[in-house]
């Protein structure tokens, strides 16, 4: 039997448990890097500069694109090259500075993706002021505490989102003195600006106040921070990720000396369904550098709606797909849908071209030998769907169903990988590798920019020393974060003697790649994307007088919470004398009308404490049998064992996933 090849080495040795601290396995990084990381270039001080060397090799290389809308239709794509791009920037940067605005100040920036989102950034990178993306999800508020608590002096504005903005005034008026709306403005929205002394431009307005000025741009350094990335991921309030330049240089080589070991050129044609306002420290990476000869393109657009997606796909024809689990379990289910449609003699023609290819990929053939002959017969309409020149599938944010993973590798003729990595470590710490079917369900090795390593968890069995090393994932490197904005005490809980501490936890496969088995804390990340503290929605639902006890449990391959509830059995009792269910306690537990009504309670409890519309509980299963130590799902004093709850109510999740979808 061949030996399973390794993508990792050893750097340094496992450590048992000492003073109270717990073991830690060894450490490893990317087997290309054994000797040592690659220095970043001489002369590459800022993500600036990084951008300006692009647009001295390629400049009249297609950059950036939109679709424009003919009478109320999506139309073809108008592209901006890297000069046009760069002189905007310059324009943009000259009229921020015309506003008092200097090098350390906090720029926001609220909106959809769009061409003007990427162009304020590269200004804000030019003279050295912060990005700080500004984003509705984190609640109502959101926006509001992001432009105190940073500090925010300028604003660049989705049109659509003005009104949002100016709620937050009163309390941002000590802070935010210039609005800039990526479109028009409205008499109604420079009187209510006016009314709290701040100036509110239109685009082509703002572009005019800078035009006869020149400023010279500011000399930056590695260290200084790049932007501030407020993450919705925890309790309490949103924590200010402090992104550094070396940090976005780092993972830019990193990604290049991946590409190389590979033998992958980055695309001419990238397109990203991920909102720019969470993902803009990869597009940053992504439009300043390439190791292509020819500089990248990217569709700043993005749509919600999946056939509209498909429909912006195929017009702009990419070879580099970005997108979260959800929009790719879409595309999955189309598919699924369209064969199971196609009628049986083209269902079964489909289905063993299907397995023919899956065998031979197993066997270890690239996905373009496995089958050549079906790609082109059969699995040629599929590629065509996504507009025929489709060459990577990137999955991030949340984990990818293996069976939708090995479905899409197989079908799209592409190569489809998962990420990972955190906001802290400037987005990209591991990604898996192509034509190697071992790797479906696991993030790949690491990067060649980090070192890895896994923390015991003794409290959840997790054990790094082990013949099968699992625990918390940490890592150190250059690409980190440099702390949380005006919250020492946070960055001091997941800093340790230079280790970022992530919270998740993986497991070492026999080729060096991880995969990702769980969070230490009680929070679920879902589909989507979006984290879920399901401790403190426990403690909000059970404000409900219907309910005495409450799990919640989120699925990340799902975008919707379920629960195992124990009902408040004399509410319970006379709701159903009063409906006329008839039974024991049990039997009323099971009847669909008592989980409607004890779902709709807990429903109304969510709206009345302002939920967002992820931490709703979708599925309900009553357990009329209170939680109890005899099934070892509670603690003495009354903790929830998470993993037993999660082993012994298996059967009810996996039934309310399934019916409730």
């Amino acid at each position: 039997m061949a030996e399973t090849k390794k993508f990792i080495i050893e750097i340094e040795k496992a450590r048992e448990a000492k003073d109270g601290k717990p073991s830690i396995g060894p450490v490893y990084r990317n087997v290309i890097v054994k000797d040592g990381f690659r220095p970043l270039p001489q002369g590459l001080e800022s993500c600036w500069d990084s951008f300006c060397q692009s647009v001295e090799k390629y400049p009249n290389n297609q950059m950036l694109g939109e679709r424009e809308m003919v009478d109320g239709k999506a139309g073809q794509y108008v592209w901006l090259t890297y000069k046009e791009v760069y002189d905007l920037v310059l324009a943009v940067g000259a009229s921020v500075r015309s506003c008092g605005v200097t090098q350390g100040d906090k720029c926001g920036i609220y909106g959809a993706n769009c061409t003007r989102w990427v162009v304020s950034m590269q200004a804000c990178n030019a003279h050295g002021l912060y990005c700080v993306p500004l984003y509705d999800t984190l609640g109502a508020g959101g926006v509001e505490y992001i432009i105190c608590h940073a500090e925010i002096s300028i604003a660049f504005v989705e049109e659509t989102k003005i009104s949002e903005l100016l709620k937050t005034f009163p309390s941002s008026e000590e802070y935010l003195k210039t609005i800039v709306s990526f479109g028009e403005v409205t008499q109604e929205q420079r009187e209510v600006a006016a009314s709290f002394g701040t100036n509110i431009y239109s685009w082509s307005e703002f572009l005019l106040l800078g035009k006869s000025k020149k400023y010279d741009i500011p000399v930056k350094k590695k260290a200084d921070i790049c932007t501030i990335m407020y993450t919705s991921g925890t309790t309490g309030d949103p924590k200010g990720v402090m992104i550094s330049n070396e940090s976005i240089l780092s993972v830019i080589s990193g990604v290049n000396h991946h590409l190389e070991s590979i033998n992958e050129e980055v695309s001419v044609r990238q397109m990203c369904s991920f909102p720019i306002s969470h993902w803009h420290i990869y597009l940053t990476a992504l439009l300043k550098n390439c190791s292509s000869q020819r500089a990248p393109r990217l569709d700043s657009g993005i749509r919600q709606d999946i056939k509209k997606l498909l429909d912006d796909i195929k017009e702009l024809k990419p070879t580099v797909l970005c997108a979260v689990p959800r929009v790719l379990d879409k595309i999955y289910t189309g598919l699924m849908e369209k064969i199971s449609s196609a009628g049986v003699v083209r269902q079964t023609l489909f289905n063993a071209a299907y397995a023919y290819k899956l065998h031979n990929m197993s066997k270890g053939y690239k996905h373009s030998e496995a089958a050549p002959k079906i790609d082109k017969l059969v699995f040629k309409k599929v590629r065509e769907g996504l507009g025929g020149k489709l060459r990577l599938i990137l999955s991030g944010a949340a984990p990818l169903s293996p069976n939708v993973e090995t479905y899409l590798r197989v079908v799209t003729c592409a190569h489809v990988l998962q990420g990972y990595g955190l906001t802290e470590t400037c987005a990209g710490s591991f990604v898996a590798r192509p034509d190697d079917l071992s790797m479906v369900a696991t993030v790949g090795p690491p990067l060649p920019v980090v070192d890895i390593c896994l923390e015991s968890i003794p409290d959840m069995e997790y054990n790094a020393l082990s013949s099968t090393s699992r625990g918390e994932i940490c890592i150190r490197g250059k690409c980190l974060f440099s702390g949380y904005y005006k919250r020492e005490d946070l960055t001091k809980e997941v800093m340790i003697d230079g280790w970022f501490h992530t919270g998740d936890v993986g497991e070492w496969q026999p080729d060096g790649s991880l995969k990702i088995i769980d969070r230490k804390k009680n929070i679920f990340k879902l589909s989507q994307g979006e984290y879920v503290s399901v401790e403190n929605l426990e403690g909000i639902y059970s404000l409900a007088s219907t309910i005495d006890s409450i799990w919640i449990y989120g699925s990340s391959y799902e975008s919707f919470l379920v629960a195992v509830v124990n009902p408040n059995l004399d509410s319970l009792e006379r709701w159903a004398e009063e409906n006329k269910v008839d039974g024991d306690v049990s039997a009323i537990c099971r009847d669909t009308r008592a989980i409607d009504y004890i779902l709709g309670e807990l429903t109304k409890t969510g709206k009345e404490n302002k939920l967002k519309g992820f931490e709703f509980i979708k599925g309900m299963y009553l357990e009329p049998v209170p939680f109890d130590m005899e099934r070892d799902l509670i603690t003495p004093t009354y903790k929830k064992k998470r993993n037993k709850f999660l082993k012994y109510y298996q059967k009810p999740i996996e039934d309310m996933y399934k019916n409730t979808k």
